[in-house]
């Protein structure tokens, strides 16, 4: 059989015979050459079987070299063809989708277990390709941590992978170099996004879409290089999955993305597959301007007293959403082990909570309230109310993770106590806004109902993906942040039906640049949530470079506003203005990095957002200075943030636009028209 595919922009074709799987032989985009040569679909392993032969990489699965081809069907937006394992019972249906006329798909397969016995998974691979040429390509992947998130490498292929003389040998290889989550933050340790890439093309990038366990690799054929993504697995998540006879499984989406230039070019592809996954609602395209009172301000302690000024100086700045974070539920200055019944608090707020919400309303503003809606207290009266089934378990026993039991939302009863939860705020206070935290990493997951606790997570993930997608049904009207530790759990499972996504904790505004450009390569621009908290402090200058870290993605104030001189209340009201004028083309825009991706400790550092007609420059400096030019661009800005740096200079040439850098701790940001739509920067 010989079968070819058109998705979008992208071709892909393939091919099987009776005694062979069938293989994917050509991935290319724009008419571009192929990014693969011939390669096996899909890899099973089992409790019983693993490899054909032996390695340390999770490829040339057993099951997977004896599946052949059934039939397949197609459309213009989706493939699915099916395979069955003769000898074992196994059927596979590989599913690829198109999300709109871009270069990239979706893969994901189900396996179903035809035989007479029960059958138990470890291991299904989402994504299995084999690269076309393996010269000149780079390998990028990003690694997290709690204030330091998305810290980029960029490495080239032969320094992850050593020369093995294969050739004398005349086998493939036998390890890996592979990246994978850890327990619950599915972006605490690495971004669950990567590329391979290669100046000129054809370049892949992928993303794994699960909150669950999920893992990619590359590992050395005879010929060339493999890559592989899946989700959770035996090896590093205690996976397993029982299929009784008749019983399927189907594994996490894997985003794949093609492009023929280089990472810009194959970013910019993978930003508009997330466009298109994306659940959608009006409510979206609001892209208000948010003022929390967390980060560097009441950290937790709100207060009637506290907050009624921030709230009048958030309404002066332009602010349209009024977020009243953690502490609301409680009394006690220690809020960690009493969370999860989301009452307001007896005595924390003169004339009550509803008082101050009124207060936010009155002056325009929506109102919002924190929630960490898996989480319950151990001394939360919640707690005891809900039976031991709705909460992680192994061994029998409940979970507890720093003073915390986690809620399990397959059950019936966990879900019901968020159901009322939410709909009792919206109803009693009319709350148009959730910042869902997530501040706790309770390890591989639970035993109840699975083979393996990592089963257990996979599917508490999936239901609470699940339970998002009903509460926003049922309130179109409210935006649900997905803050997860400032971007612990940063994954297009939830990203997809989310509203946007904080990028970082980092409450040191110098640390916040390189977060706030790099962003982009893992979220959206329009769902990348990014602090700006000016300080009395604070110089001119220093206030302007946290702004311009807002202006990088979804603004999001914080801070003492009514206490800052009125200098940088005016770069405040500046700032916001910008920003308002701009967010109705941050929806189109992709991103690209004059310097390259941010290193943690550069001087300078820069994010371009690239929209149709004009394209938003952001730069901040921590040194010495310099001069930078962004290619592309040939004309002066129209807007400039702040408007009155005298020390920076911009100047038009026909390489760009050339940008004078003081030295010392500054920013600038600027909307730049096309003269011509550039290519590329």
């Amino acid at each position: 059989m010989r079968l070819e595919w058109s998705a979008g922009d992208l071709t892909l074709a393939f091919s099987s015979s009776p005694d062979a799987p069938v293989q994917l032989t050509r991935l290319s985009a724009g008419g571009g050459p192929s990014a693969v040569r011939a390669h096996a679909l899909v890899d099973v392993f089992t409790a019983t079987e693993q490899r054909a032969r032996t390695s340390q990489a999770f490829i040339r699965s057993a099951v997977g070299e004896r599946l052949r081809r059934v039939d397949h069907e197609m459309d213009a937006a989706c493939l699915r063809i099916r395979q069955h394992d003769v000898t074992g019972g196994v059927e596979v249906v590989t599913t690829l989708r198109a999300f709109g006329a871009g270069s990239a798909v979706q893969w994901t397969h189900t396996v179903r277990n035809l035989g007479p016995r029960p059958l138990t998974l470890t291991a299904v691979s989402s994504l299995v390709l084999e690269l076309a040429d393996r010269s000149d390509v780079r390998v990028l992947w990003g690694e997290s941590e709690w204030l330091a998130e998305g810290r980029w490498h960029d490495r080239r292929l032969a320094e992850v992978l050593p020369g093995l003389a294969l050739d004398a040998h005349g086998q493939d290889g036998r390890g890996r170099f592979a990246r994978s989550s850890h327990g619950s933050w599915s972006s605490g340790e690495f971004l669950p996004t990567a590329a391979l890439v290669r100046e000129g093309g054809p370049s892949l990038a992928w993303q794994l879409e699960t909150s669950a366990g999920w893992s990619w690799e590359l590992a050395q054929t005879h010929e060339s290089v493999t890559l592989s993504a899946s989700g959770p697995g035996d090896f590093e998540h205690q996976f397993a999955q029982r299929l009784d006879p008749g019983g399927a499984f189907t594994t996490i989406p894997v985003g794949l993305a093609v492009a023929n230039g280089g990472m810009d070019a194959v970013i910019a592809a993978l930003s508009g597959y997330r466009r298109a996954l994306r659940h959608r609602r009006p409510i979206d395209d609001e892209l208000p301007v948010i003022y929390n009172d967390y980060m560097n301000t009441l950290m937790g302690q709100p207060s009637t007293e506290a907050l009624l000024p921030l709230i009048d100086a958030a309404a002066d700045a332009g602010a349209e959403l009024f977020c009243i974070d953690a502490g609301w539920f409680t009394d006690a200055s220690d809020y960690w082990r009493a969370i999860g019944d989301w009452r307001e608090a007896p005595t924390r707020f003169t004339g009550g909570l509803r008082a101050v919400i009124d207060a936010v309303h009155t002056r325009g503003m929506r109102s919002g309230l924190w929630l960490e809606p898996e989480i319950v207290g151990v001394e939360s009266p919640v707690a005891d109310l809900l039976p031991d089934e709705a909460f992680f378990r192994r061994f029998g026993e409940r979970v507890v993770e720093d003073h915390r039991f986690h809620l399990d939302l397959r059950h019936p009863a966990a879900r019901a106590h968020l159901d009322e939860t939410v709909d009792r705020l919206v109803a009693e206070f009319g709350v148009g806004y959730f910042k869902l935290d997530y501040n706790i990493n309770p390890g591989v997951g639970t035993e109840d109902e699975a083979a393996a606790a990592g089963a257990g997570l996979l599917g508490h993930t999936r239901a609470l993906r699940d339970w998002l997608l009903g509460v926003q049904e049922r309130h179109p009207e409210v935006v649900f942040e997905n803050c997860a530790s400032g971007a612990m759990r940063a994954d297009y499972a939830l990203l997809s039906v989310a509203h946007l996504q904080s990028t970082s904790d980092q409450q040191d505004f110098r640390r916040y640049a390189p977060i706030a450009a790099s962003a982009p390569a893992n979220v959206l621009p329009e769902q990348a949530g990014n602090w700006a908290y000016p300080t009395e402090t604070m110089t001119d200058a220093e206030t302007a470079y946290t702004l311009v870290s807002g202006l990088a993605g979804r603004l999001m104030l914080s801070g003492f506003l009514p206490d800052l001189r009125p200098e940088q209340r005016e770069l405040v009201t500046e700032a916001v203005a910008m920003y308002r004028g701009w967010r109705d083309r941050l929806t189109l825009a992709v991103p690209a990095w004059p310097l390259g991706l941010p290193g943690w400790d550069d001087d300078v550092v820069a994010l371009a957002l690239r929209a149709p007609e004009e394209t938003l420059v952001c730069v901040w400096s921590r040194g010495d200075g310099g001069e930078i030019v962004v290619p592309g661009l040939t004309v002066l800005p129209r807007t400039t943030f702040p408007e009155t740096a005298q020390d920076w200079t911009a100047s038009a040439s026909p390489a760009g636009l050339a940008l004078g850098i003081p030295s010392g701790t500054t920013a600038r940001a600027f909307i730049v028209p096309h003269a011509a739509r550039p290519d590329r920067f």
